[in-house]
């Protein structure tokens, strides 16, 4: 039995990463490099989104050599659709259905927070976690409920993890 093979984007804040992972749930590649701002200061999209740029294909190349396999053997093209910064996850949209055209691979486009529960499942054979959620831009409590992820609440200001970094960047300068 063939087994099957994605190669994925993750691109939605100030890290770009590209991964080879099989429907088990086994990671064969997962390059990345991450955008380092100053100290005491956020990063932008735009300069994070040319970030993204400067560094996507040679992690393109890293995570198939790594991998040990070509185009032809890759499935499907994943990629963070949201949320994240939109600058920096445009990248990664435009590198895939590039990637789609030229390899005639499908698109699977995935949402950030339901990946990171998903991970976490095949991690700690979870079978109806909930969650909460908390990055640089958002906090959110998701649960599985009726055979779909479900946010049962959010922040509609500023997000815990945001908060935190804040926090860290701050501390960090003094």
């Amino acid at each position: 039995m063939k087994r099957m093979i994605a190669l994925g984007f993750e691109g939605s804040a100030n890290k770009i990463g590209v991964g080879v992972v099989t429907l088990d749930g086994t990671i064969l590649s997962n390059p990345r490099h991450t955008y380092i701002t100053p100290p005491g200061q956020g990063f932008l999209p735009r300069e994070t989104a040319q970030h993204h740029l400067q560094h996507v294909l040679p992690l393109i190349k890293s995570a198939l050599e790594t991998a040990k396999i070509t185009p032809d053997e890759i499935d499907c093209l994943c990629y963070t659709k949201g949320p994240g910064m939109g600058a920096p996850l445009q990248v990664s949209a435009v590198v895939i259905r590039v990637l789609s055209q030229l390899w005639k691979k499908p698109i699977v486009a995935v949402n950030h927070c339901v990946a990171h529960i998903e991970m976490g499942r095949i991690v700690t054979g979870a079978d109806d976690p909930v969650v909460l959620y908390v990055s640089g831009g958002n906090t959110q409590v998701i649960a599985y409920s009726e055979g779909r992820y479900r946010i049962f609440g959010e922040t509609i200001d500023i997000a815990v993890g945001n908060c935190l970094d804040r926090f860290a960047r701050v501390f960090a300068a003094v």
